[in-house]
């Protein structure tokens, strides 16, 4: 089965969006953390933060089409969305960072 890569990622920017209009807007830096399914979550982003450095690594030697970067990209914004998400549906207050420089 072929999966039209493009509406793969319209699939997952429309997920996003519906995950961001049910959680508070976003104000200050999140520290990775929260329920345990939230932190799975964050756990999934860096992998696929890892796979996307890979990923454009390989393409300065390979071509690489466009469309698997914006998907992985996109997969990784999935997932911290979702990390937010969970925790707002679970009732876990998100850990901010407070910058102590100030």
């Amino acid at each position: 089965m072929i999966i039209n890569r493009v509406l793969l990622i319209e699939h997952v920017e429309k997920s996003i969006d519906r995950m961001q209009d049910a959680i508070p807007q976003l104000k200050s830096f999140v520290i990775p953390g929260g329920s345990r399914s939230a932190s799975v979550a964050h756990v999934c982003r860096t992998v696929c933060r890892r796979a996307e450095r890979l990923i454009i690594a390989l393409s300065e030697n390979a071509e690489v089409d466009s469309n698997l970067m914006a998907y992985v990209n996109r997969l990784s914004d999935y997932f911290f969305v979702l990390s937010r998400y969970l925790n707002n549906i679970e009732k876990v207050d998100e850990k901010i960072w407070q910058n102590p420089c100030k």
